[in-house]
């Protein structure tokens, strides 16, 4: 390794990237990275984090109309959008500076610049050449838009974190964990919402209980909801952008709709253009993603990658535990594989999903005539007096010769919270029994996790 000038390089300062840079920097490795956008990736920039705060934005809306049946007389609230907008800028130059600190800390060399693989151990940055003994590609994905005409006076998530204004109408396109989001943050801003998904229900990888609860929720908090419909092209209008929209119940045109934003949240595809991996007879899978084994080996040994841009579980965690696996692996001397079962995830709607484990569908499907379902909808304690239309609900899919859960699924205020408990409950085998046997806290909503005593037909 003494031969090359690192012994990683890694392409792409994302979570994932810097997880495995700075791990492995931390082991004695010498390790660079490059980085031509900002340092964090998606997360930190234009995913999770300003997202969150966004949605913290919007719940503030509700929070003030809440407040009037609380006994508090509260004068109609202005919201200004280039504040917030302005604030979630500093927040993120901080975060960049945090993660750049991160890396050289513990010695990483940073590059700011587009790279690309010259060949197996070579990296260029810039018309600057850097040798390797191993390269981790982490470059993460992109939001894509259809191929519709008009589809270019549309954005993509990454664009609302830096729009001027906020728009009076919104049309968003998918019903994703991103749509749903971007749905639940306009209409907590005051934004009048459409939201257009091609499928049967929004949702589609969730349990069924939590994907009709959630278009229930998204109805009555003033969403319009156009499910099996399909969005065929945007042209610019005297009053805004037009959407021509098709049912595919019936196939007919449906009134077309009238926006001042379209957003499109219809997927997000694996940034492997201009890698030069074709170069070194590495080819993407279908999808643009890397194919990589087990260890994170593309076709070609000395290339690794981690992340989005392998497409397997789109999730900052995920990336963080892979990224530590190559460090591991690599410099640790800890051969180390991800455990991918029973990884948590939420979805910040108003109010909230979060989730870990099995769907009821995927449970029957694994055990036949062998699982037992609880469920409870109820309207929340706060609900009573602020007069919101929030019902939450809980649901555990057990199977029945073990009595182990094994899945929780929860659509309530709170639920990413409550969620990382449980998900370290199932993690370690928990049963119906022992979460019966668990004394609630009162008055909580969790706590009806474990009060569900008698199973549904």
């Amino acid at each position: 390794m003494a031969d090359y000038d690192f012994d990683l390089y890694v392409v792409g300062a994302g979570s994932g990237g810097v997880r495995a840079a700075r791990m492995s920097a931390a082991l004695g490795a010498r390790v660079g990275v490059c980085e031509e956008r900002y340092m964090g990736g998606t997360c930190v920039n234009v995913g999770c984090v300003p997202k969150k705060l966004f949605v913290y934005a919007s719940e503030l809306g509700a929070a003030f109309r809440d407040a009037a049946g609380f006994g508090f007389t509260v004068p109609t609230p202005t919201f200004d959008w280039p504040t917030l907008v302005r604030n979630k800028d500093a927040e993120i130059r901080r975060l960049n500076g945090i993660y750049e600190n991160l890396l050289l800390g513990p010695g990483a060399t940073i590059h700011h610049g587009r790279g690309r693989l010259v060949d197996a151990h070579t990296v260029e940055v810039d018309g600057q050449r850097y040798t390797a003994d191993k390269i981790l590609i982490a470059t993460g994905g992109r939001p894509t838009k259809p191929a519709i005409p008009g589809a270019e006076l549309g954005v993509t998530s990454e664009a609302i974190f830096s729009m001027a204004q906020l728009p009076k109408r919104a049309l968003v396109v998918g019903g994703g964990y991103i749509g749903l989001e971007f749905a639940s943050i306009f209409e907590g801003l005051g934004v009048e919402v459409t939201l257009v998904h091609r499928g049967q229900h929004v949702l589609t990888p969730f349990d069924h209980d939590v994907r009709t609860h959630v278009e229930e929720q998204l109805r009555a908090r003033g969403i319009r909801v156009l499910l099996r419909t399909d969005v065929t092209a945007i042209t610019q209008g005297a009053a805004g952008l037009v959407a021509s929209v098709v049912s595919r119940e019936s196939g007919a045109d449906v009134t077309s709709l009238t926006a001042d934003l379209v957003l499109f949240a219809t997927g997000r595809r694996p940034n492997t253009e201009a890698l030069g991996l074709e170069a070194l007879g590495i080819v993407p899978g279908a999808r643009g993603e890397l194919v990589v084994d087990d260890d994170f080996r593309t076709s070609v040994p000395s290339v690794l990658a981690v992340g989005d841009v392998i497409d397997r579980h789109q999730l900052t965690p995920v990336a963080l535990a892979e990224g530590m696996a190559v460090a591991k692996t690599l410099f640790g001397g800890q051969p180390t594989r991800p455990d991918y079962d029973l990884i948590p995830t939420a979805v910040f709607t108003q109010p909230p999903v979060a989730t870990v484990g099995l769907t009821e569908e995927a449970a029957r499907a694994r055990y036949p005539d062998d699982v037992a379902v609880y469920r409870s909808t109820f309207r929340p304690m706060k609900a009573t007096l602020s007069g919101s239309p929030d019902r939450a609900l809980m649901k555990l899919v057990v199977q029945r010769s073990t009595d182990v859960v094994l899945g929780c699924h929860v659509v309530s205020s709170d639920a990413g919270e409550i969620m990382q408990g449980f998900a370290v409950a199932l993690r370690c085998g928990a049963t119906k029994a022992q979460l019966d046997a668990t004394v609630g806290i009162h008055p909580t909503a969790a706590e009806e996790l474990v009060t569900m005593r008698t199973p549904v037909a």
